[in-house]
């Protein structure tokens, strides 16, 4: 027999986890340009909807406060249902609000549409922590790792260069509607993300967590060991409570505080 964790380390790093750190790493891009926007606008919406300091900073606050909320709703949604299929929801949730924010009629309902994009923004991050540093579905590990914060970067830049040309000519608007168009066509390639094999794995879908690994073997060129798949030995999850241990307390703290 062998785990999921064995058969990757037999298959090995190849061609498939490249495409993946590309695909997932683009998410990073995606959620940069929808976090930042709002540092580019805010100047703009300050003027036309004659708003004072705290309104504006209203506006990144309900960002966050959405994503805060939804990343766990979410979590719990990936857990039970997978990661793909809330991975996929995300993607379609933020694309869907953001075209909604560049018709807002007023300040209510921007802040409003922005907290449900932050919401369907903190989606991404199920994808991206269950495939860190490359595909930790498979539990992969590899020196990519370091080199995913560059799209973050890369998305940032990319938004400010817009914003530069496009807020002076034709408008904030439509500077929300081109910036939801790598999140728009990322949805596209999907199709190529497998779900989770360890996911499958956990609710007995062996023949599905199989037929993914055979994948990831298939566009490596390495060969799958020979057995059986079987499921790791469950351990116990980690509970919120353990995060106040005395053990991992001031850990927990200085974790907290530095974000």
């Amino acid at each position: 027999t062998f785990t999921v964790e064995e058969a990757v380390e037999t298959i090995g790093f190849g061609r498939f986890h490249i495409a993946l750190f590309l695909i997932m790493g683009s998410t990073g891009v995606v959620e940069a340009m929808e976090i930042m926007l709002i540092a580019v606008v805010s100047p703009l919406i300050r003027c036309e909807w004659q708003l004072q300091d705290w309104q504006v900073a209203l506006v990144t606050t309900m960002v966050f406060f959405g994503y805060m909320v939804f990343s766990i709703v979410l979590g719990l949604l990936a857990d039970r249902y997978g990661r793909w299929k809330i991975l996929l929801l995300s993607f379609l949730w933020a694309a869907y609000f953001s075209l909604l924010t560049s018709f807002a009629p007023s300040y209510i309902w921007f802040v409003f549409l922005r907290a449900m994009v932050g919401g369907g923004v903190s989606g991404h991050a199920q994808g991206r922590e269950e495939n860190k540093p490359v595909v930790a579905m498979c539990s992969c590990v590899n020196p990519f790792l370091s080199l995913g914060k560059v799209f973050w970067l890369a998305g940032s830049l990319l938004i400010i260069g817009l914003a530069s040309v496009v807020n002076p000519t034709i408008g904030w608007r439509w500077l929300i509607r081109i910036a939801s168009i790598p999140g728009i066509l990322l949805i596209l390639v999907f199709k190529f993300i497998p779900e989770s094999a360890r996911y499958n794995v956990s609710t007995g879908n062996m023949a599905a967590a199989l037929a993914t690994l055979r994948r990831i073997a298939k566009m490596n060129r390495a060969a799958m060991p020979e057995g059986v798949l079987r499921e790791t030995a469950k351990e116990r999850r980690g509970r919120f409570k353990d995060l106040i241990h005395p053990k991992y307390l001031r850990t927990t703290l200085q974790i907290w505080i530095i974000w």
